[in-house]
Formats: structure tokens, C-alpha cells, sequence
């Protein structure tokens, strides 16, 4: 009988404990939790007869303002908590840096919409404009790219320079990846926990893994224990499949403003990887030579590239890109 309640009560409290750090990994799917590094403010957008707002810091240089914007767009699975390093050093130099979460990432609105690079390019226009920005440079990381790229495709004339750091939609996944549904990538999405979320971090994202890492695996893995994370993981499909779905890799030679490409030359980036064989995987996403195919298409473009460094050189060689940012600018 006393090993029966023994055990119970050894059970219970695993179970206490599992609940335990389950609340307090717990995010809400628009980060109310998480502190970001600047304020963030709210863009109220209307469509589709929805209300949905996107959050954006707005940070005024530190010192000796020059008169000159940058914003930053962020990759899929980040949102702008991932900046402050870029932030501080630009506005040190004396930059406003403007940071939009995008609409469905971050602390902006998870909204069923359809998602377009369009849109998004249009919103953040519409953006800049309200806060009497008539000219920008615009810094795009992964997913961040392809919309930095249609950007400048939609407004050149408000573009400044177009700096693109590993950019996906450097190839046309269609061509290669099997097609899948958005109900089909949605169901793939509910798969996720903290441990295959870090998984593909350390895969996909850098060439040795550093402590620091873990708080984005954290933000990343977060949202999985809340109640409302269908609705994240429904909208996280959504815009994969607007990646997808939407290349720009053929109009790059239509890019008429300063280019800068940075990359990191061991990012091995393939949106949908996990739908190809070991063999297909490594025939694509292969940076040191896509950096450069992509440099030749963009009429005068530049290219930096990274030694050992992966998808995210701003976080895994800070110091080299931080030179490399404000040289291009």
C-alpha cells in the first residue's frame, strides 16, 4: 500500500512539475510576454473586413542623426526582438530604424487572410508614410528578403538601398519541392515542440550552436503551449505557402536601386526541406553559390560574403556584419 501511494505521489508531482514549466514556458501567440527592446506601437490596418494592427519599434539615433531610415524586415520564424544588436549599432550612427513585426509574425495580429508579399510590401509602405518617411533603406533577413526585394520592385523611388542578408527566394521552389497544401503544411505546423523547433534551429540556422541561441528556441517554442496555437500554426502554413507560391527569383534583374547581398557562405536554407531526400537537399540551398548567381542578376550589386557562418550571420558573426551593414550603407 505505501509503495502504491509512494508512487502515486512521485506521479503527481512529475505532473505538478510538467505543468509547472509549462506555464512558465508559456507565450501568448502575439508575444504579450515578451519584452522587446525598444517600444512597440501599433499600425491599424483594415481588410478583408478584418481590423488587425501590426506592431513596429520606431528608434530615434542615440546620437548625431543624419537624417537617414533604415527598416528591418524579419525572417519567418522570428519577429523584431531579433534586432537589437543591428538597432543599436545603427542608431548609434545615427539612423531612425524602423522595425515592423509583419502581419502574422511577432506581436502583430495572426490573421486569416490571404497572404501576399504585396500586401505586406504595401503595409509597410503605408506605414512609412504615416510616420513621414519618404525614403528608406531597407534590410530584409531570409523571408525578410523576399519581401525587402518586392519592396523595392513596388517603390523604388522610396527605396534608398535594398541590403538583402541571406535572402530566401533564391530559387524557385516549385521547381523541386513537392507541393504541399496549406492544410497539409498546417498539419505539419501542429507537429512542432521545443525540441524539434531547436532541432531545426541547430540545422538550418547556424554552424555551431552558442547558449545564447537558446532564447530563440524559447520565443520560437513559446507559442506551442498555447491554447490558441492552432490559429499560429494555421497562419505560420499560410505564409509558407505564400513563400511558395509567390518566387521573385525572376525579377531580380528588375531591381533598380543600390543593392548589397550578405551572405552567410555555409547557409544551406531550403523552404520545404523536409519534404526532399538527403540527396535532393543537398543539390539545393546552397548560398556560396546562390550568392552569387543572385549578384549577377541584380544590375550593379554587391556582395559580402561570411566564412563559417550560416542563415543568420547579424547573430552568428555580429561583429564582421556590423561592419559590413554600415560599410554597405
Amino acid at each position: 500500500m505505501f509503495r502504491k501511494l509512494f508512487a502515486s505521489s512521485i506521479l503527481l508531482f512529475c505532473l505538478s512539475l510538467s505543468a509547472f514549466a509549462q506555464k512558465t514556458d508559456t507565450l501568448s501567440i502575439t508575444l504579450e510576454n515578451i519584452k522587446y527592446p525598444y517600444p512597440v506601437k501599433y499600425f491599424p490596418i483594415h481588410t478583408e473586413g478584418q481590423d488587425i494592427r501590426m506592431a513596429y519599434m520606431d528608434v530615434a539615433p542615440a546620437q548625431n542623426a543624419n537624417g537617414r531610415t533604415v527598416v528591418l524586415f524579419h525572417g519567418k520564424n522570428f519577429g523584431g526582438y531579433y534586432w537589437t544588436n543591428v538597432i543599436r549599432a545603427l542608431t548609434g550612427r545615427g539612423f531612425r530604424v524602423i522595425v515592423p513585426d509583419q502581419i502574422g509574425f511577432g506581436k502583430s495580429s495572426k490573421a486569416y487572410i490571404h497572404y501576399s508579399f504585396h500586401q505586406m510590401a504595401r503595409w509597410n509602405k503605408a506605414l512609412l508614410d504615416t510616420l513621414g518617411i519618404q525614403k528608406a533603406n531597407i534590410l530584409g533577413h531570409s523571408m525578410g528578403g523576399m519581401l525587402a526585394t518586392r519592396f523595392a520592385l513596388m517603390y523604388p523611388q522610396n527605396t534608398e538601398k535594398l541590403l538583402l542578408e541571406d535572402p530566401i527566394g533564391l530559387e524557385d521552389y516549385r521547381q523541386f519541392v513537392p507541393y504541399a497544401t496549406t492544410e497539409e503544411q498546417y498539419k505539419t505546423e501542429l507537429k512542432a515542440t521545443a525540441e524539434s523547433i531547436k532541432r531545426y534551429y541547430q540545422s538550418s540556422y547556424f554552424t555551431a550552436w552558442k547558449p545564447e541561441y537558446d532564447e530563440l528556441v524559447r520565443i520560437g517554442a513559446g507559442v506551442t503551449y498555447s491554447a490558441d496555437f492552432p490559429r499560429y500554426a494555421k497562419v505560420a502554413a499560410m505564409t509558407f505557402t505564400m513563400i511558395y507560391e509567390q518566387p521573385v527569383v525572376y525579377e531580380f534583374q528588375n531591381i533598380t536601386v543600390p543593392t548589397v547581398l550578405f551572405i552567410g557562405k555555409d547557409d544551406k536554407t531550403v523552404v520545404g526541406k523536409g519534404l526532399l531526400s538527403p540527396e535532393e537537399q543537398g543539390a539545393h540551398g546552397q548560398y556560396k553559390f546562390l550568392g552569387k548567381q543572385t549578384a549577377a542578376k541584380i544590375p550593379k550589386a554587391k556582395l559580402i560574403e561570411f566564412d563559417g557562418c550560416g542563415h543568420i550571420p547579424h547573430l552568428e558573426v555580429p561583429t564582421e556584419f556590423i561592419v559590413a551593414l554600415l560599410g554597405g550603407l
